[in-house]
């Protein structure tokens, strides 16, 4: 029952999480899923892109006031159900009910995407390295950077929550931020399902940016012929075996009376 101010009665964190429990058994049974946020420890953030996120969000003033409650919901376990499409997050939060959030994205330009990718050519080596964010800070720096990088700005982020509070960002869209945050942590591909780019282009212009002289791999990363059939199992053909490990001089020299002799035994039994 809502209060004479329009707002719904107090709810304790305790009566949340038996109210969120009570929602994700319930969908459960009728067979629904629920993607809920789950924070270990303090700290709802711990890599470079769930920082990222987070930190963008802090740098606007048109957020400030509204963020430290949603920290407080999404540490207690209040974001039950968060999932993030192409330009969208869908989300459920336990307060004195449960309240539908929906966050719109505006996905980057083709413009903004290329310039990127462009920007940061040469500076991320591969998937792996750029999926847990281990890549210079001036690859960090143009991917944070603001109203150009992959982190939208006020303008570019649309909210609304079913709950009666009437500011542009309560503590359930705030929790939700957050939360969104929290899952780039564990799967930061979802920022590129997000602005539905391929990430795998940030890597496909590594070196393009290089002078040519300078796009040679270092030594100790080029494998000789040995080396690949070792590695890989391969038969090497008789010609790239040859490239690989060519026969010195003296080698060829005592391998041609073998041949010879052999012939001359065939001919003498004729």
């Amino acid at each position: 029952m809502a209060d004479y101010w329009g707002y719904r009665p107090y709810v304790s964190v305790g009566q949340r999480r038996f109210q969120a429990l009570h929602e994700t058994e319930s969908r459960r049974k009728s067979g629904q899923t629920c993607a809920p946020v789950v924070i270990q420890g303090r700290k709802i953030v711990t890599t470079f892109w769930g920082k990222a996120w987070c930190e963008n969000l802090e740098r606007y003033s048109d957020f400030a006031n509204r963020l430290p409650r949603g920290r407080t919901y999404v540490r207690n376990g209040s974001v039950i159900d968060l999932r993030i499409g192409p330009g969208t997050i869908d989300a459920l939060v336990s307060g004195s009910d449960i309240y539908e959030v929906a966050v719109k994205v505006t996905p980057v330009s083709k413009a903004r995407w290329k310039s990127i990718c462009a920007d940061c050519a040469g500076g991320i080596d591969s998937l792996v390295e750029l999926l847990q964010g281990q890549f210079s800070k001036g690859v960090m720096e143009r991917i944070c950077r603001q109203n150009a990088g992959l982190f939208p700005s006020p303008k570019e982020i649309e909210l609304s929550c079913s709950c009666p509070d009437w500011a542009y960002m309560c503590k359930h869209v705030a929790a939700v931020l957050y939360g969104i945050g929290a899952r780039f942590d564990r799967q930061p591909e979802l920022l590129f399902r997000l602005h539905e780019v391929n990430e795998q282009e940030l890597i496909a212009g590594a070196g393009k940016a290089l002078p040519l002289a300078k796009r040679g791999p270092a030594k100790e990363k080029v494998l000789g012929g040995e080396d690949l059939a070792g590695m890989f199992g391969l038969e090497m053909a008789d010609g790239v075996e040859a490239a690989a490990k060519p026969r010195t001089a003296r080698a060829r020299k005592l391998s041609a009376p073998k041949a010879v002799k052999k012939k001359s035994k065939r001919r003498a039994k004729a």
